[in-house]
């Protein structure tokens, strides 16, 4: 791993802390320090034994309190955060041994950049369409029948959006784009399972790392999953982050019909893209992202608490992994450009078809490139996280950095932990927010946090900078 953080040791701290080996870091360990991220393996892997539902911080998460013991280890097993489950390098070793490896993006058989070529359906996508253009391929040439990802919920009462499954390429392109919301796999994967069919099944990296986990312990599920097609994934954000956004664009959270995370604007950086909220009565409201508190993803306000232990970002368990092209030659086309980290010869023939994709090859540095800040938080923040949470005496799971401040800038330090804690205040503010019906309950609370974050972050590019200068 490449990084420009991982230079001084902080003074007056360890800078290694070792992590107890006395037991696994189990199911229970997750449930119990809020770490769940609500995939529902364990709830089908034990036919429902434990539990999946809503927490307190809008997310899923597991219940294991009226679970058997049998029942804890059939979950555990399946939990892409203990430590009884097969990890990211253990999954893909089996499925991808003998292609090109990278440590920072995983297996990979080619390496591109590219979008679909039909503008309409560009302009209708999140990024370069690239994600849903496979997945429908998948159906329209018989690998497949049927798509299982998350869509809008279309309920009066439910969550806006949920997994589903997509039986025809028709109806999967009317659901796509980014839908930055916490769901959860349990119900859909419980109803299809033994039904026959042969799903591609779309999610973060997580997600299809427990998914990958209940494929190799039931049967069934072994013969159902045929494709694993992966999100690549700076952090999964609870379902108040659309509600945040919303009302800040002027849609209250109990008048919220429909968002759309991803509105491309013409002649803007792809990045720089609008947020739309729809009310019941169909009025439709645009904001800026960026101009919205809870808007910038690298402040990480409504993470999951799951994310804090994650270091796969290329989604390493997957057939292919989807992102977006944040290089400097394709962030300025407002019309989007993907990255795609293919690990699959079908794979490789569908986005090799000259007839409705533009693809460039790229090198393993410029896709690792996209991701700069993400692997500053999730591999060097990780090891600060690690090594926080053994400190204190707390489980962690075991993970491939190590729990460590050893060579990591202490301005880093202190930005991770003010991350850190910015995303646990946002949950609790924004519930005593929309408990209280104002807005400005939450913002009130944020806005100094936000302040003192780009003062802490502003030192440490400073910092980074300066270093860069003496070495030259």
């Amino acid at each position: 791993m490449t990084t420009e953080d991982l230079r001084m040791r902080p003074e007056g701290e360890a800078s290694v802390v070792a992590i107890p080996a006395t037991r696994a870091h189990t199911i229970e360990d997750v449930i119990s320090r809020g770490m769940c991220v609500g995939c529902g393996a364990c709830s089908v892997a034990t036919g429902g034994a434990i539990k999946i539902t809503l927490g307190r911080r809008r997310s899923y998460e597991a219940d294991a309190s009226e679970a058997p013991a049998e029942a804890l280890r059939a979950g555990s097993r399946v939990c892409p955060f203990s430590d009884e489950s097969r990890n990211e390098d253990a999954i893909a070793n089996d499925r991808f041994a003998g292609l090109k490896h990278d440590p920072r993006i995983g297996y990979y058989s080619t390496l591109t950049a590219g979008r679909v070529t039909d503008f309409e359906r560009l302009l209708g996508s999140s990024s370069g369409g690239l994600t849903s253009w496979v997945a429908e391929e998948l159906l329209r040439r018989g690998k497949v029948d049927a798509i299982l990802h998350v869509s809008p919920s279309h309920t009066d009462d439910g969550p806006l959006f949920s997994f589903s499954a997509s039986d025809t390429a028709e109806e999967f392109a009317s659901q796509r784009k980014s839908m930055y919301y916490a769901s959860t796999m349990a119900e859909i994967v419980s109803a299809v399972r033994g039904d026959g069919r042969r799903y591609a099944v779309i999610g973060v990296p997580c997600f299809l790392r427990a998914a990958r986990l209940l494929s190799e312990t039931d049967a069934e599920l072994g013969a159902q999953f045929a494709y694993f097609l992966g999100l690549v994934c700076g952090h999964l954000k609870s379902q108040a982050f659309a509600e945040a956004l919303a009302w800040q664009a002027g849609v209250a959270p109990d008048d919220l019909e429909s968002v759309d995370f991803r509105v491309k604007v013409p002649d803007r950086p792809s990045s720089h893209y609008d947020v739309a909220a729809t009310a019941h009565d169909g009025e439709r409201r645009t904001a800026h992202t960026h101009d919205l508190v809870g808007g910038n993803w690298g402040h990480a306000m409504f993470q999951v608490n799951a994310c804090n232990y994650c270091d796969d970002i290329f989604a390493e368990t997957a057939d292919v992994a989807f992102g977006d092209g944040w290089l400097p030659e394709f962030k300025m086309d407002w019309q989007g450009t993907n990255v795609v980290v293919s690990r699959h010869p079908d794979i490789d023939e569908i986005i090799a078809d000259a007839s409705a994709v533009w693809s460039t090859p790229l090198t393993a540095d410029q896709v690792a490139a996209t991701q700069g800040g993400n692997f500053r938080h999730r591999r060097v923040g990780l090891s600060v996280r690690l090594h926080d949470d053994v400190a204190a005496g707390l489980s962690v799971p075991v993970k491939r950095v190590p729990a460590s401040l050893d060579g990591i800038d202490p301005q880093r330090v202190a930005v991770i932990r003010l991350r850190r804690h910015i995303s646990d205040v946002s949950h609790e503010a924004f519930a005593d927010a929309r408990a209280r019906g104002s807005l400005e309950v939450f913002l009130r609370r944020m806005r100094p946090l936000l302040k003192k974050y780009d003062r802490v972050s502003r030192g440490s590019r400073f910092s980074r900078l300066m270093k860069r200068l003496r070495r030259r």
